[in-house]
């Protein structure tokens, strides 16, 4: 009688689910806060960075809360979201490079954050400059900001790039409160 040896069956991996990455999506104008209401409604995490500041009526001054980077908000997505985010009123499109959504690194909305709950001035420039020095902000209340050096101006302004070329916001900080960072 001959024996049977068991051999284990081999198995397929299970496919890898698409993690959840932030995407920047472009709004129609003034319609930052309903894309992001809407898209929260259909259970996918939102960001819209806000910056409060003090609006002049000729009747009163109010201090209100803007989007910090006019007609964008970020999304929390899976590529199978795409299209209900997509059609969602409101939205115009996923910001792409080569046809495809581009993913956004995690630490630059962390950076997002960290503009949003300081007290800095921030302005929002779409010039385009040349790669510069890796920095960090490690005094005040922008601590832990890390970004690109694009250029120090005057009265000790420096200009970081936390996001991509094309989008940089501008923020108002002395030199000697950021420390520059080792090469990767």
């Amino acid at each position: 009688m001959e024996e049977t040896q068991l051999q284990p069956a081999i198995t397929a991996p299970e496919p890898k689910k698409p993690e959840r990455a932030w995407y920047a999506v472009y709004t129609n104008s003034r319609a930052e806060k309903r894309v992001s209401e809407r898209i929260s409604e259909m259970g996918i995490e939102t960001f819209l960075p806000l910056q409060k500041t003090l609006r002049q009526w000729s009747d009163r001054k109010k201090l209100v809360e803007k989007p910090l980077i006019s007609s964008y908000v970020f999304v929390k997505a899976v590529p199978k979201e795409f299209f209900p985010i997509r059609t969602t009123d409101g939205v115009v499109k996923f910001i792409m490079i080569q046809g495809k959504p581009v993913a956004i690194p995690e630490q630059q909305i962390t950076n997002l954050r960290i503009l949003c709950g300081s007290d800095a001035d921030v302005e929002v420039s779409s010039d385009v400059y040349a790669k510069g020095d890796r920095v960090e902000v490690v005094v005040g209340s922008l601590t832990g900001l890390q970004g690109e050096l694009i250029r120090v101006g005057r009265k000790h302004k420096v200009v970081i790039r936390i996001i991509q070329p094309g989008m940089n916001l501008t923020v108002d900080i002395k030199t000697n409160a950021i420390r520059k960072l080792e090469k990767k």
